[in-house]
């Protein structure tokens, strides 16, 4: 039998509490619970059931995570502006942003902290800032667009592509930081529309969308330049939902209009390749999803929906090691 250190190069720690940072695999023996730990991956990947928003939509602006996220203006059976936000159990109204409309990006680190960009129609620039109170506008983009993906936080943030005008696709990409959009020389390897996102604003991810067709196109930003992996969405898809606080290199990709149909096919990006994981209980395209790829919320969509859903994933976590 090959003993651990072999294995893992590593000894059984014995601690009196658990380790702030372990490592995957690492085994450590708690003194004060007096029992055998170890750090692994738990396999859920399980979507379940949570609060439904007060107003049905879909193609809104979001941000945040799972348990603290905005959705704010989208489509119903109007341009809207209502504006609810996620606590992890339940959605409740908040003021309205200043603009009506849909198809709007958005970026930002929780339902107290983000912004929302572009939107339609006629195509928009207008941007509002939301510090968990009200709505402010600031400062435009300098391209009016629609259906843009939007990667970061309330003060650093990209806008990637979008609808300039009606049915096309754009390469142009923006940084914000926090005061004023700038067109940055690097732009998209492929013009896309209606694209779903996972990153911050020095490493990002842009994936499926349309192109001049619906793709599975993934477009990986590094804070300079894009570039195109070889790794394309299993399904390709428009007006899906992404892991927008998930990172350049762990993102989850659910739901999407395939046209005509929509879809509740989830994938799992690693970096590398997209692998298919269990769907969705309600297909739907143009919904909200914020969160990261082992904690993730997906939310309305079309038609006008006010469903929402709780993602877990896979992840490493303390594990209490027993004989059965």
């Amino acid at each position: 039998m090959t003993a651990y250190t072999g294995a893992k190069g590593l000894n059984i720690l014995i601690v009196s509490s658990d380790p702030a940072n372990p490592l995957e695999g690492q085994i450590w023996y708690n003194t004060t619970s007096n029992l055998l730990k170890a750090y692994q991956y738990v396999a859920t990947n399980a979507w379940a059931s949570g609060d439904s928003l007060n107003t049905a939509r879909g193609v809104m602006g979001d941000f945040g995570t799972q348990t603290s996220s905005i959705a704010a203006g989208g489509y119903s059976t109007a341009y809207l502006t209502a504006s609810e936000s996620y606590n992890g159990t339940s959605w409740t109204n908040t003021p309205s942003i200043n603009t009506s409309r849909a198809d709007v990006a958005g970026a930002g680190a929780s339902n107290t902290s983000g912004i929302i960009f572009g939107g339609n129609f006629p195509p928009k620039s207008q941007t509002e800032s939301w510090n968990g109170t009200s709505w402010t506008s600031v400062n435009s983009l300098n391209t009016a667009r629609a259906e843009i993906a939007g990667i970061g936080t309330q003060t650093t943030a990209i806008a990637a592509g979008g609808n300039p005008g009606p049915g096309t696709a754009t390469n142009i990409t923006e940084s914000w930081n926090g005061t004023n959009w700038t067109s940055l020389p690097a732009t998209l390897p492929t013009s896309v529309r209606n694209a779903a996102s996972s990153g911050i604003q020095t490493a990002g991810l842009v994936f499926g969308g349309v192109a001049t067709a619906i793709t599975g196109v993934t477009q990986s930003w590094n804070g300079s330049s894009w570039s195109t992996p070889p790794a394309t969405l299993n399904t390709a898809r428009r007006d899906l939902g992404g892991s927008s606080n998930g990172t350049q290199t762990a993102a989850l990709a659910f739901g999407g209009d395939v046209g005509p149909s929509f879809v509740a096919s989830t994938e799992l990006y690693s970096g590398t390749s997209w692998t298919n994981t269990t769907s969705m209980s309600t297909a739907r395209g143009g919904l909200g999803g914020t969160g990261t790829q082992t904690s993730a919320l997906a939310f309305g969509g079309q038609p006008a929906s006010s469903a929402t859903e709780e993602w877990t994933g896979a992840a490493l976590t303390t594990r209490t090691i027993t004989a059965s």
